[in-house]
């Protein structure tokens, strides 16, 4: 039985409000049961310095935790002068996970920058963030469409992301915090609308996993990640 009462197969409640934060050009506040995220998207008119002259766009991350977003308060990064190297590995996975799906080029020579902002934790927060960035992320080129900035929005699938994982010897979809702090094994899967792999993070605490339980964890986050694109199709309006 998991701690949460919830059948092996079965997500937490999830909800994506949209026009959450009223200055930025897209945003989502993204909610996997007591995990949530507040996400949106900037635009900026030019982009990094590295790419001028190349005709192509950007789209780029930052990830953060709010000092209470736990049990106990955690220290602001700012005061420790750099991001800790989680922070950099969740912001720079949330990047390449909705780059994957963006036509650059198309963009033109603008950066889009998706700022996730972990309000309140209970595991799974990279993947929360990567679910409710990708909206945030449309609605920013629906701004510009509506613009005339853009003659359609470059987006070329949905992209969302689940966590999965070996609990009590048991295949388990959506771990919150109870499961992944004793999981034997916990792995994140982002993929796209159409059932593409983007990126997958496995790792076993314990025993090592077998390939029969990786497949039995694929599965799962295939069903996790079709109810999560249908979750976007409807808060988007299709």
């Amino acid at each position: 039985m998991r701690p949460s009462k919830r059948q092996p197969d079965e997500m937490r409640a999830v909800s994506l409000a949209r026009n959450v934060a009223r200055y930025a050009e897209g945003s989502c506040l993204v909610k996997f049961g007591e995990t949530h995220v507040l996400c949106t998207a900037t635009l900026e008119e030019r982009g990094p310095p590295w790419l001028r002259g190349s005709g192509k766009g950007w789209v780029t991350a930052e990830y953060s935790m709010l000092p209470r977003a736990t049990l106990e308060r955690t220290r602001r990064e700012v005061t420790a002068g750099k991001p800790s190297g989680r922070t950099q590995e969740i912001q720079r996975l949330i990047g390449r996970a909705l780059r994957a799906v963006v036509d650059l080029p198309a963009l033109g020579e603008k950066q889009i920058t998706l700022d996730c902002d972990v309000l309140q934790a209970d595991g799974g927060t990279r993947t929360a963030s990567i679910t409710g960035a990708w909206v945030a992320l449309h609605d920013c080129f629906q701004w510009m469409v509506a613009r005339n900035m853009l003659t359609s929005i470059p987006l070329r699938d949905h992209v969302a992301a689940i966590s999965c994982g070996i609990y009590r010897s048991n295949p388990v979809l959506d771990l919150d915090y109870a499961e992944d702090s004793a999981a034997e094994t916990d792995a994140n899967f982002v993929m796209t609308g159409k059932g593409g792999i983007i990126e997958v993070q496995g790792t076993a605490e314990g025993a090592p996993f077998t390939e029969e339980e990786l497949m039995k964890l694929l599965a799962l986050a295939r069903k996790g990640t079709n109810e999560l694109v249908a979750l976007q199709k409807a808060a988007i309006g299709g």
